[in-house]
């Protein structure tokens, strides 16, 4: 479980990829969230634009989704950058005012199944609201939509 996140908005993969040694910073239009794992988040927000349902997936449909790609490959030091999807950058960007509620409910329900006692104190709809306005600002000027955890 990544202990800080950043989920920005950048130009390109390579600008992302710069971010890697000291995180996205104030240069970037960000939000940030903590304790939660961003590439199995990233991972359940496709699948649920993909296939929208209020119900918890089984953990072996979420497991047999498609992954976000790395920007930068992976090193010991547990820093991650991901690059959202675009399909999911686009249904993010798109997003009814219902989709992020339904979407906070299904993944606040897994999280806490998961991890109980240990689950993010981070408000997940606010997260995905904030997420879901970089990701059209992402589509309004072509950028792209990234995760840095740490």
């Amino acid at each position: 479980m990544a202990h800080d996140i950043v989920f920005f908005l950048a130009p390109d993969d390579e600008t992302a990829a710069a971010t890697r040694l000291r995180g996205p910073g104030r240069a970037f239009e960000s939000v940030t969230c903590r304790f939660i794992e961003p590439d199995s988040a990233i991972a359940e927000w496709d699948m649920y634009f993909e296939e929208p349902s209020a119900e918890v997936p089984p953990v072996e449909q979420l497991l047999g989704w498609s992954w976000p790609e790395w920007v930068t490959a992976p090193l010991n030091d547990g820093v991650e950058v991901f690059a959202l999807p675009q399909r999911l950058t686009r249904a993010l960007a798109g997003a009814s005012s219902t989709e992020p509620e339904d979407l906070a409910g299904r993944w606040t329900t897994r999280l806490r199944s998961a991890d109980g006692d240990d689950m993010t104190d981070d408000d997940l709809l606010t997260v995905l609201q904030g997420v879901a306005r970089l990701a059209a600002l992402a589509v309004s000027t072509g950028g792209g939509l990234y995760s840095w955890s740490f």
